[in-house]
């Protein structure tokens, strides 16, 4: 159990039959009454993101998420194919829990993969990733305007905004937080 006056950014409870990861927290002492910590939380299952006001000193039950280091294998059609690198335990993630992270994912990409007890949460990508360019539209001779950008698709299918020098063929680092190019790698 932990009281609400511990909380933590990133900390994982259970609250209200649904496993939680705390956004943001504040703690409120107004004039009158009893003070009060203010909470904005992200349902793991959903992802849903909702407001709860705790009471000073609730308790509510910490979840403890184990983070497993893993590597993706491949695409099995319907699932991702993922490898435990300590056990060589293979699982596999539908689609619809890893539809975001998909398009990042190159084979013996190293990743976290969030665990609660048996039940996989969803999969923690690295910051940056290194992805091929496979079709790229030809630099514009002329364009020389500043930060001038063409698109480009990358071995996943992932569309990116780059640099006019970028060619097809090049590999480069993409952020994973935002989908946008970051250099070249």
């Amino acid at each position: 159990m932990v009281s609400s006056n511990d909380f933590k950014n990133g900390m994982t409870i259970l609250y209200d039959g649904h496993m939680y990861k705390i956004l943001w927290f504040m703690h409120v002492k107004p004039g009158k009454g009893g003070a009060f910590v203010k909470t904005k939380l992200r349902d793991l299952r959903s992802g849903a993101v909702v407001d709860v006001t705790f009471n000073a000193a609730e308790k509510v039950e910490k979840a403890m998420i184990e983070k497993v280091n893993m590597q993706y294998l491949y695409d099995s059609g319907q699932s991702l194919v993922f490898m435990d690198t300590n056990t060589y335990e293979q699982v596999e993630l539908p689609y619809s829990l890893v539809e975001y992270e998909k398009q990042f994912l190159v084979e013996n990409t190293e990743v976290n993969i969030e665990k609660f007890g048996e039940e996989v949460l969803g999969v923690n990508l690295p910051d940056k990733v290194t992805l091929k360019v496979t079709k790229c539209d030809p630099a514009v001779r002329g364009d020389t305007k500043t930060n001038a950008l063409k698109d480009a698709y990358v071995e996943t299918g992932l569309l990116v905004k780059v640099p006019m020098f970028i060619e097809e063929g090049d590999e480069i680092i993409v952020s994973t937080e935002t989908g946008k190019y970051s250099s070249r790698a």
